[in-house]
């Protein structure tokens, strides 16, 4: 089954947010705030775009002036939480890592 098909249980999501510093959510959205301030945003808001191409997967991006928000829905599915949705989550924390940003 493709990723964006393998929508998860409430249970499931909880299980994976458990193990993810920062992040919250159900079954609709999960989301991060991170404080960052802007520049720095700009810059892994550019390599989460490429991120996102890749999957073909294209997360919801807020930024401040010193808080960048990310939240993932998968839409085709029918605006829930997939395995998609950590796919993006997985490649989004290693890049926000990248800068120093937990």
């Amino acid at each position: 089954m493709a990723p964006r098909n393998e929508v998860l249980t409430a249970e499931q999501v909880s299980e994976r947010l458990a193990a993810l510093e920062g992040r919250r959510g159900d079954t609709s959205s999960v989301t991060k705030d991170v404080e960052v301030d802007y520049d720095t945003a700009i810059e892994i808001v550019a390599e989460i775009g490429k991120a996102a191409v890749e999957l073909e997967h294209r997360p919801h991006i807020d930024i401040r002036w010193h808080r960048l928000r990310v939240s993932m829905t998968t839409h085709t599915a029918g605006d829930v939480v997939t395995e998609l949705d950590f796919l993006l989550i997985t490649r989004i924390d290693a890049i926000a890592g990248s800068y120093g940003v937990r």
